[in-house]
């Protein structure tokens, strides 16, 4: 709309003590951005306390952290440039904070890291930067600070650029701008610095102008936050993360698979009504077609939809109280999904330190990063984070507490099977490792469900139950979804294609976990065709001729406990 003012959402982070609070602070007061009289009573404080007026200090929003001289909570400022209007958020240094900065800088658009000249790049300021990537903020400048302990030293500032430089790229973080100053005696904050002669880039204030804001674009996510029954209508709700919308448009919703189509855009006020909107509008839209919907979907267009899993690999930090554990049961939240997840692996320690990797872990320490794979209890709509950021993001809560953040890094879409083996666009319906039992009062055989389990490439299987027991190699054959399934040694060694499949001499069931009966690749190969041209012969007969329900099964009774 014509007159709207853009708005800018930066993260301000540091190394405790680098002179962060005290960078935003004189910012603030530079830009006569602070409210009448917020200075005159900082300096009251202070005189009261026996202390030197800091420019910290107003942005401390608690009196305990006046007490403690540090910034412990995130905190939100508003100011404006002839440019735009910008809304900084200050975000804590201290290891024991890094929590707060996780829902601080999660939103934020860039980020700068402030930097003090005496001191340069240190551990908490390498550990902001790998977090900051693993939250998917694509760019950050660096601000030198306190070039006056320095003595306002060129090659000061050059070490400390080249630096973190180096560091923030090789995190694929885009640097820059590099701006060198000091907060404390307000020079290149404002205007340019005469005791800085030899820099001729950016003071503060236009280096925050320099940079480009990031629009929202892409292909059309928009998660389901809520579903409003309002009169007649069911209005879907929630926030465009990208792309836009408009009546007419064919959507799909995942994880569902249903497709329909937008009916109309819905508005408060009549004279708000449109027909079309764009990230990262706050919409509720209502579709053609009655049926049911829930927070946690996405809607998309048909032609590029989310990925739908149940497992990914993620890169994440973890500030957990205690350890993240492969196995331990943790709440995910992803776009505006909470589902049930537990790592199944840890694939490797990330030393946000020195970037170098550990393998062989067997659990994440508060204020690591690693690269694990996770679980979820039930298959979800996601992205990867590289192609959306909003829905390729994701945290994770131990009990109450926000104890991890972290990004989408591998995810392969699953047939939408309940039991059975699945690898990329390969899937297997399978109930080999189904139980079958004999009722005592009405004679008849039932199955128990294997719990809707689904297998993939390395994971281990159950060989044995109460009404069947596998070798630990065999191979599974599912002729109505033409894929085979390797297993060796108790796992899924492979999983692949029917027609790439060879007769290896071991054993073979279908997907039943019938025997099939074949002693060489000529004899599979006549049992594969007789399957697959099922329609020309009686199946029956079929049957006979090449399964073996004995062999690997038999007709159990059920434990008391079960209910046929």
């Amino acid at each position: 709309m014509t007159g709207e003012r853009e708005t800018l959402k930066i993260v301000v982070t540091g190394h405790v003590d680098h002179g962060k609070s005290t960078v935003i602070g004189r910012l603030l007061f530079d830009t006569g951005s602070l409210t009448e009289g917020a200075v005159e009573r900082v300096r009251e404080i202070a005189r009261e306390k026996g202390q030197r007026f800091e420019f910290a200090y107003l942005l401390d929003a608690f009196e305990e952290e006046r007490k403690q001289g540090i910034t412990i909570d995130t905190t939100r400022l508003q100011f404006k440039t002839e440019k735009r209007d910008y809304l900084i958020i200050d975000a804590p240094g201290h290891k024991e904070f890094l929590k707060n900065m996780i829902s601080g800088a999660s939103d934020a658009e860039c980020a700068f890291l402030v930097v003090d000249a005496g001191r340069g790049v240190e551990e908490q300021s390498r550990r902001h930067a790998h977090m900051l990537a693993l939250l998917g903020i694509p760019r950050a400048g660096v601000l030198v600070n306190k070039m006056d302990l320095a003595d306002y030293r060129e090659e000061v500032f050059l070490r400390i650029r080249e630096e973190s430089k180096a560091y923030l790229e090789s995190l694929e973080i885009k640097a820059g701008p590099f701006v060198p100053l000091s907060a404390l005696m307000g020079e290149n904050i404002l205007t340019p610095s005469a005791k800085m002669p030899w820099f001729t880039g950016h003071t503060l204030v236009d280096a925050l102008d320099s940079i480009e804001k990031i629009e929202a674009g892409g292909s059309l996510r928009f998660p389901v936050q809520d579903v409003y029954k309002f009169d007649e209508r069911r209005i879907i709700a929630g926030r465009l993360e990208s792309g836009t919308i408009s009546e007419g448009d064919e959507i799909l919703l995942s994880p569902g698979g249903k497709i329909t189509f937008v009916h109309s855009l819905e508005s408060f006020l009549p004279k708000d009504k449109k027909k079309s909107a764009s990230a990262p509008e706050s919409i509720g839209i209502t579709v053609a077609d009655e049926f049911y919907n829930e927070r946690g979907e996405i809607i998309s267009s048909p032609a590029d939809p989310p990925i739908i899993t149940d497992r990914f690999q993620c890169s994440l930090f973890w500030m957990g109280k205690r350890p993240l554990a492969p196995g331990r049961k943790y709440k995910l939240k992803i776009a505006t999904v909470s589902e049930e997840a537990a790592v199944e692996e840890i694939l490797r320690l990330v030393d946000s330190d020195t970037l170098e990797t550990v393998s062989g872990a067997n659990e994440v320490k508060v204020n690591e990063v690693a690269d694990a794979l996770v679980r979820l209890r039930r298959p979800v709509a996601l992205d990867l984070f590289s192609t959306h950021r909003a829905t390729g993001r994701f945290v994770l809560v131990d009990g109450y507490d926000v104890s991890g953040g972290g990004i989408v890094t591998r995810a392969e879409s699953m047939a939408l099977v309940k039991r059975g083996f699945v690898k990329g666009e390969l899937s297997a319906r399978s109930d080999v490792f189904e139980e079958y039992y004999l009722s005592f009062g009405t004679r008849d055989v039932s199955r128990k469900s294997a719990g809707g389990l689904l297998y993939r490439v390395g994971d281990r299987v159950p060989l044995t139950g109460d009404s069947y027991s596998y070798p630990e190699n065999f191979d599974v054959v599912v002729f109505r979804d033409g894929v085979a399934v390797l297993i060796r040694e108790g796992r899924v060694y492979e999983i692949l294609p029917l027609g790439d499949y060879e007769y290896s001499g071991l054993p073979v069931v279908n997907g039943s976990g019938y025997a099939v009966s074949c002693r060489s690749q000529k004899e599979w190969i006549h049992a594969r065709d007789a399957f697959l041209a099922k329609g020309r012969r009686n199946e029956a007969e079929l049957a006979q001729r090449y399964l073996d329900f004995n062999a690997y099964r038999r007709i159990a009774f059920p434990q008391a406990d079960f209910v046929v």
